[in-house]
């Protein structure tokens, strides 16, 4: 099947033989191929998109886009049949892409600026809208054809843009009325010039009819006055001219007489101050010398003065550097021998810490020794007498003549206590009856026990009893 589509329509193929889509103008439809057919005219949407400014001022914007597929880009064209095409453009899938994409971007952009700024700054806000909204639609294939913003709209319950008509129709009465009454004074005061004026300028004529007569009966006098003044006048020049000639002829001479005076005066005055010029630069010469050779004097003298102190000086600095140098080399090597003194008795001290450490460390591993040969030598007994401790240490105590030392260390604890041994009956071996006798026999062995052990205690202590219990024998015989 052979299909053709129109000037503003494309034809999408899909199927057996295509990986993707195929876009033409006219091609074959084989079998287990599909195809439909989208038109590529712009459609116009029209919105009011409800924003608000950063003030938090909300208003409607309504705004008009016609928008249709980028024709120029079959990249964009094939995004448009793979999302769009098979949606009617004016469907409200699309419409509602569409108005989601420009109410989005509209109101991030709004809430960035002042309603101030939307509203002077309408042409600078669409472009703003416009590319970034197409921004949006790149991906869908889709080209912004035209972008018409209208004016701004109240939003009901906040009216803005209302204040502010009724704002400039206020200012523009206020000034009105200004312009009126501004138009009414020049008015006023133009009428009333024009009145003084008319009365000024007639008075003028009047003024000038009358000066034009006088003046005319003046000039026919004056002609008659001038011709008369004239003949005077002429005769008054020639007098005048004649003592002008007599004067200024005694004028000259006696300018003549004065220059000569004064040229006299002149010549003498400037000799004399010629005189006193050249006896003055005399006097400044003779006392510019006298100073250049003060000068001289002084400047050789502190030259001479300066030269001898700076080599004192430079002297007493390489002397005192030299003994501080002096005395820096010495502290050197005393600091070095010192460093090799304190250097030599450490390591002596280290050699004998190593020693003394090496002597340690063999006596202990002597001891460890030993004591690891005595456990197994303990172990050894101990298996040898079968496990039984007791015998293993009586053992160890014969065998090391503990019993021995134990047996003259008590000796030598009796030794020279010289015990005395008393013996003392007291009438036992009779038997022994019941009842009371027999307790009364306890209490009095009890008191029979006292005077042995008192005197056993006086012997060995030389302490006796008070004197209400008794009093011992001098005798050491026995009862």
């Amino acid at each position: 099947m052979y299909k053709v589509a129109n000037p503003s329509e494309y034809l999408v193929i899909t199927g057996i033989g295509i990986d993707d889509i195929k876009l033409a103008k006219k091609a074959w439809i084989l079998p287990g191929q599909s195809f439909i057919i989208f038109d590529m005219s712009p459609v116009n949407y029209t919105f009011e998109v409800q924003a608000m400014s950063s003030e938090k001022l909300p208003f409607m914007l309504p705004a008009v886009f016609t928008i249709g597929p980028r024709i120029d880009d079959i990249h964009s064209l094939r995004k448009y049949a793979k999302l769009i095409s098979r949606h009617d453009k004016l469907s409200s899938h699309v419409k509602e892409l569409v108005q989601g994409i420009i109410e989005g971007e509209t109101r991030v952009l709004a809430a960035s600026m002042t309603m101030e700024e939307v509203f002077k700054g309408t042409k600078e806000f669409k472009q703003e809208v416009f590319e970034k909204v197409q921004l949006e639609l790149n991906q869908f294939g889709l080209l912004i054809y035209n972008a018409n913003v209208k004016q701004l709209v109240d939003v009901p319950g906040h009216e803005y843009f209302s204040y502010l008509g009724q704002k400039t129709q206020m200012e523009a009465a206020n000034q009105a009325r200004v312009d009126v009454a501004e138009a009414r004074k020049k008015g006023e005061i133009g009428s009333k010039m024009r009145e003084g004026e008319t009365l000024q300028y007639a008075a003028k004529i009047d003024a000038e009819t009358k000066i034009y007569g006088t003046k005319r009966e003046g000039e026919g006098r004056m002609a008659e006055i001038k011709v008369k003044a004239e003949v005077k006048v002429y005769e008054n020049v020639r007098e005048a001219e004649v003592a002008e000639a007599n004067a200024e002829l005694a004028k000259k001479k006696a300018g003549w007489a004065k220059e000569a005076q004064v040229a006299e005066v002149e010549a003498a005055k400037a000799v004399a101050l010629r005189d006193a010029e050249l006896q003055t630069e005399v006097e400044r010469m003779n006392a510019l010398t006298r100073t250049e050779k003060l000068k001289a004097e002084f400047l050789s003298k502190a030259s001479v003065e300066y030269e001898t102190k700076v080599q004192e000086a430079n002297w007493e600095l390489y002397n005192k550097q030299k003994a501080s140098e002096a005395i820096r080399f010495q502290r050197e090597k005393e600091a070095e021998a010192k460093k090799a003194l304190a250097e030599a008795e450490f390591y002596a001290r280290q050699q004998v810490a190593d020693g003394e450490f090496y002597a340690k460390k063999k006596e202990a591993e002597g001891l460890m020794a030993l004591g690891q040969a005595q456990g197994a030598y303990l172990r050894h007994l101990l298996d040898a007498v079968g496990g039984n401790y007791a015998a293993m240490r009586d053992f160890m105590m014969i065998n090391s003549g503990m019993f021995q030392e134990i047996a003259k260390i008590n000796a030598e604890a009796m030794r020279g206590l010289q015990p005395k041994i008393s013996i003392w009956t007291n009438g036992g071996g009779e038997g022994g009856d019941g009842g009371a006798n027999g307790a009364m026999k306890e209490v009095a062995g009890v008191y029979k026990m006292l005077p042995p052990l008192f005197k056993t205690v006086h012997e060995q202590t030389g302490m006796s009893p008070p004197a209400w219990m008794g009093t011992l024998e001098n005798s050491h015989s026995s009862n």
